[in-house]
């Protein structure tokens, strides 16, 4: 990530660092796709077997005719090129598995639910695991800061799909405060949303906390204290801002892990997300579905770490974006 920490002026007359790091990160992101799609397409045909063979073995003319139909019997450089061609007019193709139903259909049916669930996953994080994350730190070695260590510690270590398990029990099935499955209201979100966020919450609370805690001792903490400043305003001007910046760089990658949706909650809570999608076309050897798929994940995250970049700007005034 290009960065850096003083206003200097720029070199050139007229130049503009803040337009020339948005050109070059978009050409660095077009150009990561590019690899990421060959890099995929590449191990798809490395691997031994096929769309269809994973089933019931097809007739060697029923074969050839599939083969005709998807241009599998092209040689490689033909079918990617002609695979590259369709993803510039944001084609990705057919399914192979899922007769009649293109790359896109699948993406736009299951991406919709799997991006409502890491919306509301991510905001309840956020607005649990900072707050607490601050209060552990400024209560250090105190009953506070102990009792959140070991929240967070069993969050970190016990599984997603235990809790999804747990709380699909005994709050939905044995209580039945929530549904037992499905997404028809926004109840039905609770559930999945608590089981996604236990992990995330915990880590990025202990994140918090250990990150204000290192800037809490920085010598510029103790000259603002010598100034005469509160302590609420050396924590939200000089403590908070900066130890944000460790939380800032990890949310980019959560996020778009997050929007692509988790197969072990959709699966538990029956949601027909992305996740779902994604790991029946890897059973299925759906090779046009796992490279859309994995397209489509790579484009949420470089477009996620560069909006990370920008933020970084606006949290801490000394990071300008430029050469």
């Amino acid at each position: 990530m290009n960065r850096r920490r003083s206003a200097a002026p720029s070199g050139g007359k007229g130049e503009c660092p803040v337009l020339k790091f948005i050109v070059k990160r978009l050409l660095m992101m077009l150009l990561t796709l590019f690899v990421i799609l060959l890099l995929t397409f590449l191990i798809m045909h490395a691997i031994p077997g096929g769309p269809y063979s994973s089933g019931k073995r097809l007739p060697a003319e029923i074969q050839a005719a599939l083969d005709e139909k998807y241009n599998l019997n092209a040689p490689l450089y033909e079918q990617f090129w002609d695979y590259f061609m369709g993803v510039l007019h944001f084609d990705l193709g057919p399914s192979f598995k899922y007769e009649g139903t293109s790359v896109n259909e699948l993406i736009a049916r299951g991406f919709p639910i799997s991006a409502a669930l890491g919306v509301f996953s991510m905001l309840f994080t956020l607005i649990l695991s900072i707050p607490l994350g601050i209060i552990a730190a400024l209560k250090h070695g105190k009953w506070q800061d102990t009792l959140i260590s070991v929240v967070t510690a069993l969050g970190i270590t016990i599984p997603s799909f235990v809790v999804a398990t747990l709380l699909d029990y005994f709050l939905a099935y044995r209580l039945g405060w929530f549904p037992v499955y499905g997404v028809a209201t926004l109840k039905g979100y609770v559930l999945p949303v608590l089981a996604l966020s236990g992990y995330y919450l915990a880590f990025i609370t202990r994140l918090t906390r250990s990150s204000l805690m290192d800037v809490m001792r920085k010598d510029y903490i103790r000259t603002a204290r010598v100034k005469g400043l509160t302590e609420a305003q050396v924590v939200v001007r000089h403590g908070l801002r900066n130890s944000l910046i460790p939380v800032i760089t990890v949310l980019g990658p959560l996020m778009a892990g997050l929007l692509m949706g988790s197969f072990v909650v959709e699966k538990i809570f029956a949601l027909p997300g992305m996740g779902r999608f994604f790991i029946q076309s890897i059973t299925n050897r759906d090779y046009t579905a796992i490279m859309g798929f994995t397209l489509f994940y790579a484009t949420i995250l470089v477009v996620m770490v560069f909006l990370v970049d920008i933020v970084y700007s606006l949290i801490d005034p000394r990071i300008k974006l430029g050469e």
